[in-house]
Formats: structure tokens, C-alpha cells, sequence
């Protein structure tokens, strides 16, 4: 795992590059190459960024956006540090369940921003990268935008709250259809759950994303603080206990052998066979 006390992101090694301008502040996920995969890495440069951004006078909303033809495909396998270990099985799924946790307080740091964020999503938007847009107060997509959570189906539970957040906003329902089934869904079906806000050409992504957030920094501040917080006060009520148990869920599958099969069978290219250990 990655050094999570460092306060420094090195030239070269940004996950995400953060500009401020006009009112909003833009971070962009920039290793397009990879399909902008997401690691431990991308988790503590996204806390650091958002820990700029709470104090400065400048911003008054956030634009989450990514460079390239996907938002966010997942999980980056190949990064650095992917794997966690321990001398038992005990330990390795404790240091699981402490570093999903150490995950979901850096994305709620991101959520809990008094600022409104508001998602652009093209392309690829699975897993990890489905469950930071979900983040966000306000997503708009491409036509092209393709969303899922595959967890299931590599042997692994659902890592950050995104299952949760679809059940807030769409239903408990919707929830367990995506993440058991691991089914892709496009804009328009996201646009009709509510899972998305707004659809629009691909073309028009940038633009349209950066009006709607130009058109909340021309409002009042302390309202729009205030209103986001209000909503986020009612929506997320059950949000920390849930969270807890879907930390713990996945450290517990992420340990197991399923997963090692999940992975592998992705690899290699050829079906999964789980046997529930």
C-alpha cells in the first residue's frame, strides 16, 4: 500500500490535476492511457485536492471531469501497491477492512465539501470510478457513457458506498439489479433511474458540464452551502453504519479465494468458478 501520511503528490505521478478559475475549481482525472484506473494512489491525491479546495475563498463549485474516452474504467490492477498483506488471514482482511475505511473517509471528503460537485462522465464509468461520480451532487453524461459495478462477478463486494448511493437515488431495487448482476446500463437508463441529471452529445459534455457549474457559482454561496447540506443531511442518513458493513464486506471478499479466482479468470480471459471460499 502507498504511503498515506505524505502530504506531496511528485511531478509525473498525478492521478489528478486540480485548476482553479472563474469560481470552480476543476479536477480532472488525467492518466487517460490507463483508462484513468483508479488506486490508493488516486484515493490519497483526491483527499489531499479536496482538502485545498474546502478553504479557498475562490471556489464556490467543483467540476469532477476526465481526460481521454473514459471516465473511469476501475480499479488499475497493474498499480503499485494494489495488494495488501498480513502474517494471517486475520490480519490481512483487518488491514482490508482499515484500508477500505482509510478509502471511504477520503471520498467523503470529496462528498462532504461545502461546495457542490458536480460529475462530467463520458465512456467508460465502472466500478470505482461509477462510485466517484456517484460522489458528486450533480452528474451530467455523454451519450457515450457506459456505467456498471462488475464487482460480483471478479468475486469481490462493493468497495465504496456506490451500490448504497444507488439505493438512496434510485432505489433498493436498481441497487441490487447493478451490483449483483454486474450489468452495464448507458446514459439514458442512468437518466431515467436518476442516477444522472442530465444527458447530452459527447461533443457538448465539456461545455454544458462547466455552464451548470458556472450557473451554481453565480448563486449565493451561503444558500447553496446550505442547501447541500440540508439534502445531504436527509439522503445520507444511514449512510456511516451502511458504509461500516460494506468496509467490512469487502475485506472479507477481497481476502477470499474467490476473488483470487475472479481476478485470475479476468486475465486469462475465460469464466469465473466460485466456490464461496
Amino acid at each position: 500500500m502507498i504511503d498515506t501520511t505524505s502530504t506531496d503528490i511528485a511531478r509525473g505521478e498525478e492521478r489528478i490535476r486540480l485548476e482553479v478559475a472563474d469560481a470552480v475549481a476543476v479536477l480532472t482525472l488525467c492518466r487517460p492511457d490507463r483508462l484513468n484506473g483508479w488506486s490508493w494512489e488516486s484515493t490519497r491525491q483526491l483527499g489531499l485536492l479536496a482538502d485545498r479546495i474546502r478553504f479557498d475563498p475562490r471556489v464556490r463549485v467543483v467540476l469532477l471531469r476526465a481526460e481521454g474516452r473514459a471516465f473511469c474504467a476501475g480499479i488499475d490492477v497493474k498499480a503499485p501497491g494494489g495488494d495488501i498483506t498480513g502474517e494471517s488471514p486475520a490480519e490481512r482482511t483487518r488491514n482490508y477492512y482499515e484500508g477500505i475505511r482509510w478509502v471511504h473517509e477520503r471520498f467523503a471528503v470529496l462528498a462532504g465539501l461545502p461546495q457542490p460537485v458536480v460529475a462530467a462522465v463520458q465512456g467508460y464509468c465502472l466500478g470505482f470510478g461509477f462510485e466517484l461520480a456517484l460522489m458528486a451532487d450533480i452528474r451530467v453524461a455523454a451519450e457515450d457513457a457506459v456505467f456498471a459495478l462488475p464487482e460480483a462477478g471478479l468475486g469481490v463486494a462493493v468497495d465504496a458506498g456506490g451500490d448504497l448511493r444507488i439505493a438512496r437515488d434510485a432505489g433498493a431495487g436498481w441497487a441490487k439489479f447493478l451490483a449483483l448482476t454486474g450489468r452495464r446500463i448507458d446514459a439514458a437508463t442512468a437518466e431515467r433511474r436518476g442516477l444522472v441529471q442530465l444527458v447530452v452529445p459527447a461533443a457538448e459534455l465539456d461545455a454544458t458540464s462547466r455552464a451548470v457549474a458556472a450557473e451554481i457559482a453565480a448563486n449565493a454561496p451561503l444558500a447553496v452551502q446550505g442547501i447541500k447540506r440540508t439534502v445531504d443531511a436527509y439522503a445520507d442518513a444511514a449512510l456511516p453504519a451502511a458504509l461500516d458493513r460494506a468496509a467490512m464486506t469487502a475485506a472479507l471478499t477481497l481476502t477470499s479465494r474467490d476473488a483470487s479466482e475472479g481476478y485470475g479468470a479476468k486475465a486469462a480471459r475465460r469464466p469465473p468458478h466460485f466456490t464461496g471460499t
